[in-house]
């Protein structure tokens, strides 16, 4: 397999802009490079064993260390979760492990731990995922219940007022505000763009309880995360509750397939759209889903509404893996078995006892370790083969 031009098949169509940033962002070290390669993990990852017979789950399917974050729910309470969805499927749970351990060890030789440290961490993420599971009760993590670096996180979350985000995004323009676009964050959007979504936003606000709500501001091209760049992703400044410091910020993605399915070895369901897919996903698995999460359509196509999320609002990688993160990787471990308990016996998931046994059992838990290892490695080989070839100017057409 020549993991170049697997990069370049897949990534084939996205918009250039925000394509050139993305492989600037996996050029940037190994981690990145995991971020932004979730497809090419998976075409990588051996069928046999613990990651084919573990019981089948709704996954997350990207589950790495920066995709756990803390988020506004529809109760208008802060979390802490997993919080991407567009790769989620029924798989076995397994891959969800696999690949959120590998994200331990890739970071880990990013930050360069010894192995030995870097083992212990993965035990103490295990543990608390094969804990979490045979408990049979699905918990969460919020500013009552959360401890250490997650607590932490959702305190700052707690103490931010709404004008200082606005602030960090957008910049005041008279009585009202106007979306920033030389953050790093966002991007001008052209002019069928902007008439594109505004045309969709005011359709939308119409079926609502408070259209006025929804009435739009500004549009811009946004710019977030790393797998996903080039899709076609907009920020949009609502009125909200009012201006200047009563706007929201909503996130309107455009809805791909899954790239776990080529080699997925469970039946999908038929979703009427992928938007949907990923909407009732995250519905199942989240503690409390965020806020204004909707499936819609935009110009025929299919697209995620929802809050937008400041992105720092994500523990730093760095205290995910160092001499003192068991504890908090071991959180990790939790909210992920919590979201597999909450999916169980849907639409062919295995069953809360099914989960429970599994969690209980001891063999599977080397075995996957030595697996996330070894993809570890691999994720490493290819990297030097995207650098070599980034370095070249083949990404740069």
């Amino acid at each position: 397999m020549d993991p170049v031009r697997q990069i370049q098949s897949f990534n084939r169509g996205r918009e250039p802009e925000r394509l050139a940033l993305k492989y600037k962002a996996m050029r940037a070290d190994a981690f990145g490079f995991l971020r932004g390669s979730c497809h090419l993990f998976y075409a990588r990852l051996p069928q046999s064993g613990v990651l084919r017979n573990a019981p089948l789950t709704w996954c997350c399917g990207d589950l790495h260390l920066a995709n756990f974050g803390s988020y506004k729910g529809d109760n208008r309470l802060v979390y802490f979760d997993l919080n991407d969805f567009d790769e989620a499927v029924l798989a076995p749970a397994s891959w969800d492990l696999v690949r959120l351990l590998s994200s331990v060890w890739v970071a880990a030789g990013t930050l360069r731990l010894g192995r030995g440290l870097t083992r212990r961490l993965c035990t103490s993420l295990l543990t608390g995922y094969a804990d979490a599971l045979a408990g049979g009760k699905a918990f969460w993590a919020d500013r009552d219940t959360a401890n250490g670096a997650i607590r932490e996180l959702l305190d700052r979350t707690h103490e931010r007022q709404r004008p200082d985000f606005l602030d960090a995004r957008t910049h005041r323009k008279g009585r009202g505000r106007m979306l920033t676009v030389d953050t790093g964050k966002a991007l001008p959007a052209t002019v069928a763009q902007r008439a594109s979504v505004i045309a969709f936003m005011a359709q939308f606000a119409a079926s609502q309880q408070v259209p006025g709500f929804f009435k739009v501001q500004d549009v811009a091209r946004r710019v977030a995360g790393t797998g996903s760049l080039g899709v076609e992703r907009y920020s949009v400044l609502v009125k909200g509750k009012g201006s200047p410091d009563g706007n929201y910020l909503l996130d309107l993605k455009r809805a791909n397939a899954s790239s776990l399915v080529a080699r997925n070895p469970a039946p999908q369901p038929r979703w009427p759209t992928e938007a949907q897919r990923i909407v009732d996903l995250q519905q199942r698995l989240q503690a409390m889903p965020t806020a204004f999460l909707r499936p819609v359509m935009m110009d025929g196509q299919p697209f995620v509404l929802r809050a937008l999320h400041p992105s720092e609002d994500r523990i730093d990688i760095r205290r995910c893996v160092g001499s003192d993160s068991a504890g908090l990787l071991a959180d990790l471990g939790r909210l992920t078995a919590w979201a597999h308990l909450r999916s169980a016996a849907r639409q062919g998931a295995a069953g809360p006892d099914g989960l429970i046994d599994f969690g209980s059992r001891q063999k599977w838990r080397a075995k996957l370790q030595d697996a996330a290892e070894a993809s570890a490695v691999q994720v490493g080989q290819d990297y030097a083969s995207f650098s070599a070839a980034y370095d070249a100017g083949i990404f740069g057409a």
